[in-house]
């Protein structure tokens, strides 16, 4: 069965539906409709472009310019986390940690998916590179930006204790394992209920994207089945480099508790 093509008046249609939220938070003071509509339209415009970018990429087949694209998703990804911190380590550390640990995660996951499972001619090839990519990439942030705000809230929050274990002799990694283990979880937490509510609760949007587009439906599993171990992979990977990144800046060589790195502290 060919997909079938949609019309900018389907759209439309479709995008009437954000009337009746605003329309609820307009009656219950909510003050969300111009979040709301700001929201709509910017993912609008931002998938617009998107898809006049991926076109001419998947038309080039260029491996700097994947390269350059997944380095500008990248960067927007950290942007993205930083904007979710309760409180952000000084000196660009928190958007470092971010970007640096998604990418390190994402890269290592992305070669080994293009090189061995889907092998794709050439490996590089946009055309999965960077769909896949995007995907891999947006569930890592969730869990990067999720255990950084964690670690950085718990450590403020029991600084006493943290300095209790120092001040009796407990390195920093032993000090903060605790925060770290709570983040770590917290960070974890999204694409392990993802995974354990996919197929019954949820068919995640790729795999209905397929299916839409005319493929059989055991083979969209196989390729959702892929991702969702990808996205796993990266984001554990991604989390453990993150939190680590972040005790280890929170803390100094001689075993001392910094919270002095961390803006927004009330002290």
């Amino acid at each position: 069965m060919p997909l079938i093509p949609l019309s900018y008046w389907d759209l439309a249609i479709a995008g009437l539906l954000l009337l009746i939220n605003g329309g609820l938070s307009v009656a219950m003071a909510l003050r969300l409709e111009r979040p709301l509509f700001l929201a709509a339209l910017r993912m609008v415009v931002q998938l617009s472009l998107v898809g006049l970018v991926l076109n001419q990429l998947f038309a080039l087949r260029s491996p700097w310019l994947t390269l350059g694209m997944a380095a500008v998703m990248v960067g927007f990804a950290g942007h993205e986390i930083l904007g979710r911190q309760d409180r952000t380590l000084t000196g660009g550390w928190t958007y470092g940690l971010g970007a640096g640990s998604m990418a390190f995660a994402a890269s290592l996951v992305m070669v080994v998916a293009l090189t061995t499972a889907v092998r794709p001619d050439p490996w590089y090839d946009p055309r999965y590179a960077i769909p896949m990519l995007g995907m891999v990439l947006g569930n890592t942030m969730s869990g990067v930006s999720l255990a950084l705000n964690t670690l950085s809230n718990a450590a403020v929050r029991e600084r006493a204790a943290i300095e209790a274990r120092l001040a009796l002799g407990s390195s920093r990694w032993e000090a903060l394992r605790t925060q770290q283990r709570q983040a770590l979880r917290t960070g974890m937490m999204p694409i392990v209920n993802g995974m354990a509510a996919t197929g019954v609760v949820s068919l995640p949007g790729m795999m209905t994207g397929q299916i839409l587009g005319g493929v059989d439906p055991s083979e969209a599993v196989k390729y959702q089945i892929l991702i969702m171990f990808l996205i796993a992979g990266a984001t554990g990977l991604g989390v453990l480099l993150a939190t680590f990144g972040a005790v280890h800046r929170l803390t100094d060589g001689r075993d001392r508790l910094r919270l002095d790195r961390l803006n927004a502290y009330d002290r």
